[in-house]
């Protein structure tokens, strides 16, 4: 062997076994790399979410699928462009400083991909999380302890993932009340797409939620976040609404079907709300006729008590324009809501409320002035046994629709007017105005006038509207003496007596009484009230 030839002999067994030690790091390099990406993936997942929601994380389990490659690859490309997929399931977070309540969030699935190049970078970035079975629960505002100083929560800078976006199916969303036994508020979210703005930023989102009472689906967007880990309930939430085809039957008092538009803004916990809603075939179950109904409203929603501040709603029933403004809300130590609210109607069309509150057709129409309290305690049983009305109403150029009493109204006026006979006074328009106070299903009228011309009626007493009946006492007054409201032998008759019915600054003035039901009514002398005056309504 020469000496050249024994030379390349050892060049070519150095690079053999260099090459070999090479490979077998290459192979064993790989190796270690591809061991360390599953540990490390999870237990990045499980400190993000420690993290990001300040909260002690269980994970049932986690799988991580990588893709056969050779350790060669691996090595030479430290994984760039090799997605890996984790599925993890089970999931849990218990809120660190608020051990006492319901885990914040629980998961039945999650998953995503990542670029195992990416892995150790900061930040990881992924592109998309899907989640299945997400119930996100708000615990009370201020119910949680303080974070003490140095504690890590959402936005600190140690969370180094940015998701590009989160796609959940299946989830809900329950925001628990701060009074112990009241029910929750708890939201159906069929379908929620969540874009990231960037580290530390809101999220764009699209939701379908159902809408549990009345029921129909909400369609949402807007934007969510930054995710507030201290405190749950104040994290940002706005966006705009499409509520469609709410079914309104559900309630036990009215009926019809409930579209509404509008945006909001607050956070998780409280929601400042403006918007439109109509319902086309609005009605009372009671009464079973329906007039259109359209509003236009701002209202507050404090999520951890279900209370709700109106501010003044501008609706529209039929032709009939009014406000209204109040608060559903929630006394301490009730166990349900009080609504109570004030109504302003200056200048309604009286046929579109009755047509709206009694069965058949409306008896009376005309132009009706309302200012009243309505309020609804916490009390068991049905709304109209326990709903409390007060106020005072005006109704102007009031015409009946219902003959009978029409002509009842006529014969009155032109008796009043000294006019018995002339059938050109007819259709006669009347005038009424009054304050009353409903409470147990009995409309109390402190007064009660009624003006026709030539006549004024002045009452006072009740109406009891779950037994029809009508017990009032007052006072009748025409301008006419009380000869001139009759005819023939009868008018000359009288004429003596004139003297004495003039009073009170009438040609005639009688004590009546009215009694009976509301379609038939009995007028009559009334004999066994002394003489006294009937206050009138306050203007």
């Amino acid at each position: 062997m020469t000496p050249k030839t024994k030379k390349w002999l050892i060049t070519a067994g150095c690079l053999v076994t260099f090459s070999l030690i090479l490979l077998i790091g290459v192979l064993v390099g790989g190796s270690v790399l591809r061991t360390r990406f599953e540990p490390y993936i999870r237990s990045q997942v499980i400190s993000y979410l420690e993290r990001r929601f300040d909260s002690n994380v269980d994970l049932a389990g986690i799988r991580i699928r990588i893709p056969p490659m050779s350790p060669v690859h691996l090595m030479f490309t430290a994984g760039r462009g090799t997605l890996a997929r984790v599925e993890g399931f089970g999931l849990v977070l218990h809120q660190k400083q608020a051990p006492a309540f319901p885990p914040v969030l629980t998961l039945k699935n999650l998953s995503f991909e990542i670029d195992l190049g990416a892995v150790f970078d900061s930040p990881i970035r992924i592109s998309r999380v899907t989640l299945e079975g997400m119930a996100l629960t708000i615990p009370p505002k201020g119910e949680r302890a303080h974070l003490q100083p140095g504690t890590q929560h959402g936005d600190g800078p140690s969370n180094g993932v940015i998701i590009g976006e989160i796609v959940a199916t299946n989830s809900t969303l329950t925001i628990l009340p701060k009074i112990a036994g009241k029910n929750p508020l708890t939201f159906d979210i069929t379908d929620l797409r969540l874009q990231s703005a960037g580290k530390d930023q809101s999220m764009t989102y699209a939701a379908v939620l159902t809408n549990p009472k009345p029921p129909g689906v909400i369609h949402s967007m807007g934007t969510f976040g930054p995710w507030s880990a201290d405190e749950p309930g104040d994290t940002p939430l706005s966006g705009d609404y499409n509520f469609d085809h709410a079914d309104l039957g559900v309630f036990s008092a009215i009926a019809g079907t409930l579209n509404s538009t509008g945006n909001f803004s607050g956070t998780l916990s409280a929601i400042n709300a403006k918007g439109k809603a109509s319902v086309p075939d609005f009605r009372l179950k009671d009464a079973g006729n329906p007039v259109p109904l359209s509003t236009e409203f701002e209202v507050m929603v404090d999520g951890s008590n279900g209370n709700t501040i109106l501010q003044p709603v501008r609706a529209t029933l039929g032709r009939t324009h009014f406000t209204t403004s109040g608060a559903v809300i929630k006394q301490n130590g009730e166990l349900r809501r009080t609504i109570a609210l004030d109504v302003n109607m200056p200048s309604g069309n009286l046929k579109d409320v009755l047509r709206l509150a009694m069965k058949g057709t409306p008896m009376m129409e005309g132009k009706l002035a309302l200012k009243a309290k309505i309020g609804i305690p916490p009390l068991s049983g049905k709304v109209k046994e326990k709903l409390l009305v007060e106020g005072r109403f005006r109704i102007s150029n009031g015409l009946f629709l219902r003959s009978a009493i029409q002509s009842k109204i006529d014969d009155l006026s032109r008796r009043g007017q000294g006019q018995p006979r002339n059938e050109e006074i007819a259709e006669v328009f009347s005038n009424m105005n009054g304050r009353f106070r409903m409470k147990d299903q009995i409309i109390s009228f402190q007064s009660l006038t009624f003006e026709t011309p030539g006549a004024e009626v002045k009452l006072a007493g009740n109406y009891n509207l779950a037994r029809d009946e009508l017990d009032f006492h007052g006072s009748l007054g025409l301008r006419a003496r009380v000869s001139q409201t009759m005819t023939g032998w009868k008018r000359w008759a009288l004429k003596p007596v004139d003297p004495l019915f003039a009073k009170n600054g009438a040609g005639t003035f009688l004590r009546i009484k009215i009694d009976g039901t509301s379609r038939s009514p009995n007028f009559g002398v009334d004999r066994s009230k002394p003489e006294q005056t009937i206050s009138a309504p306050a203007k």
